[in-house]
């Protein structure tokens, strides 16, 4: 089993930076990538960014192309989610996902781990 704990989210104005964190423990061996999600209130959770085992890869979501980026640290088993240029449509809770397959995927579905959510709220 491997379990997600993610940290970082807090109150920040629109246009301001936001660091989340998520620290990876358990089992961690069968983890490949691992991504960023996020759950906004009536809405269905979202793909955000995700990257690959060697941390040279990633994608991210349209919603937030060019102001998010993820890194990885393979060594504390961390990924942690840079974020610029909030926006109020930012606001949401944010999960770390993990799974064992080397796709970077959409669909919630497909993830095998998951954190317990940490909250981002940008005020306008």
């Amino acid at each position: 089993q491997v379990q997600l704990v993610e940290s970082g989210g807090e109150l920040v104005q629109a246009g301001g930076s936001l660091r989340l964190s998520c620290a990876a423990s358990g089992h961690t061996f069968i983890i490949n990538v691992m991504a960023w999600f996020r759950q906004a209130p009536g809405k269905e959770r979202e793909f955000v960014i995700g990257i690959n085992r060697d941390g040279d890869r990633t994608r991210d979501g349209d919603s937030v192309k060019g102001r998010f980026t993820i890194s990885r640290d393979n060594t504390k088993n961390t990924v942690d989610l840079q974020m610029n240029d909030l926006k109020p449509e930012d606001t949401a809770v944010y999960y770390c996902a993990a799974r064992g397959s080397a796709a970077i995927v959409d669909p919630p579905a497909a993830w095998d781990y998951w954190g317990q959510g940490t909250q981002v709220t940008v005020s306008s």
